[in-house]
């Protein structure tokens, strides 16, 4: 096996295992603190009659249904994720909510998108864990209609999002080395490099690519920090292997790691990342409209 579909097979494992059970637990914590993502993306989309827009790595769904919200009656939101348990719970969100938006369990890379079909495309910090980009944005490119827009939001270094390292550094002493993350494997930061995006978009068939920073304010409920510094990220997927006796320590040195960032009822940090706009060109010779 190639080390990308290896790669596309771990990403699987990972979201049906205990990372999608994670988010699934922890989504309205997750949720209200991306919200300004969320914020930036949907705000972003347009709201012609009709419009059909895709939600890629939809997770539990709040983006889409924030779409589907915007578009009205006259538009469609689809969302698509490869996590069985994420999109289950975003299948029931939207009951609860009585919306008519679609969800897809599927890889993105492997799914049989209908050509032509979307006005926009969106993401969530959710493009950066395919194991192969190139044929997953080409996939995403056969799918959107000429002139299509694509934006989605990625992390940028792991340096500039001391917050999302910190338990991974107040942990080490307990644990043995933790896997290196490597620069441009499936993950967390994958996209951290914009010179890679750019590549990937343009061999893609994405066009008029435009990368930009963005500093966005995360905000959540101090009651749930322990929660999720300990299921989420490299240590949460460690402590789920330890006894307490193990966990004690570790858990407790995390949770001091993390004190700079509480104020009171409040965790907030700042999420350093890109901002990342293309648009699916016509074909030669074809007249946009």
């Amino acid at each position: 096996m190639d080390a990308a579909r290896q790669a596309g097979n771990d990403q699987f494992d990972r979201w049906n295992g205990s990372a999608g059970r994670a988010w699934v637990d922890a989504r309205d914590v997750v949720d209200g603190m991306f919200q300004r993502v969320e914020d930036l993306l949907v705000g972003s989309v347009g709201v012609a009659d009709g419009a059909q827009v895709l939600d890629v790595g939809c997770g539990t769904g709040a983006t889409t249904l924030a779409v589907a919200r915007r578009l009205g009656p006259a538009g469609g939101a689809t969302g698509i994720d490869l996590s069985e348990p994420m999109v289950a719970a975003a299948r029931e969100r939207a009951e609860r909510e009585h919306a008519e938006v679609t969800f897809l369990c599927a890889d993105v890379q492997e799914h049989a998108f209908e050509p032509a079909t979307f006005d926009a495309i969106i993401s969530r910090f959710g493009v950066m864990f395919f194991g192969e980009p190139v044929r997953a944005f080409t996939a995403l490119r056969r799918a959107a209609r000429d002139a299509a827009e694509l934006r989605f939001v990625a992390w940028r270094r792991p340096e500039d999002n001391p917050f999302m390292t910190t338990a991974e550094q107040a942990a080490a002493p307990f644990l043995p080395p933790l896997p290196v993350r490597e620069p441009d494997a499936p993950g967390q930061f994958a996209f951290a490099d914009p010179r890679r995006v750019s590549r990937i978009l343009d061999e893609s068939g994405w066009h008029e690519v435009e990368i930009r920073p963005v500093d966005l304010e995360c905000v959540f409920p101090e009651s749930a920090l322990l929660e999720y510094v300990t299921r989420f990220g490299p240590v949460g997927m460690v402590l789920n292997d330890l006894g307490e006796r193990e966990r004690a320590p570790i858990i407790a040195a995390v949770r001091a790691a993390f004190e700079r960032y509480a104020h009171g009822a409040e965790v907030r940090y700042t999420a350093a990342c890109w901002l990342v706009q293309a648009r699916a060109s016509a074909p030669t010779g074809a007249r946009r409209v």
